[in-house]
């Protein structure tokens, strides 16, 4: 016995179902690198003495501009979809300086992790 999947019309052209099967949908941040680009995020991707931060978010551009889709280069990264698409993103709108650290929301520290480090002294 065999079972056929209805499917709506309304799904199949944004890429959610077809035939029964699921398919990933495809990011609409398509990205194209210079060659300049391409060197920086290659080196950035192997420079083992950078934070992995910068490493991962280099993969993740390089990947996304051989085409790949989100969830593939999340499986491949070993990180959730999420930021795979948090970062496509924000290098599509910002190239090279969207993949920088951004201020972070808060009350800013009232001492720098130096004073509150020098200030602990060891318990005896």
């Amino acid at each position: 016995m065999t079972y056929k999947l209805c499917v709506p019309d309304y799904v199949v052209p944004l890429g959610l179902s077809l035939e029964g099967h699921l398919l990933p949908r495809s990011s609409p941040f398509r990205i194209f690198l210079t060659s300049e680009e391409k060197k920086e995020l290659e080196a950035r991707a192997r420079k083992y003495t950078s934070p992995y931060r910068d490493v991962m978010r280099a993969k993740i551009v390089l990947l996304a501009a051989q085409s790949l889709p989100n969830d593939i280069i999340a499986a491949r990264l070993d990180t959730p979809r999420q930021i795979v698409s948090k970062w496509r993103k924000r290098f599509a709108l910002a190239r090279l300086p969207g993949l920088d650290e951004q201020p972070r929301g808060g009350r800013p520290a009232l001492f720098s992790p130096q004073r509150r480090r020098a200030g602990k002294s060891p318990c005896l």
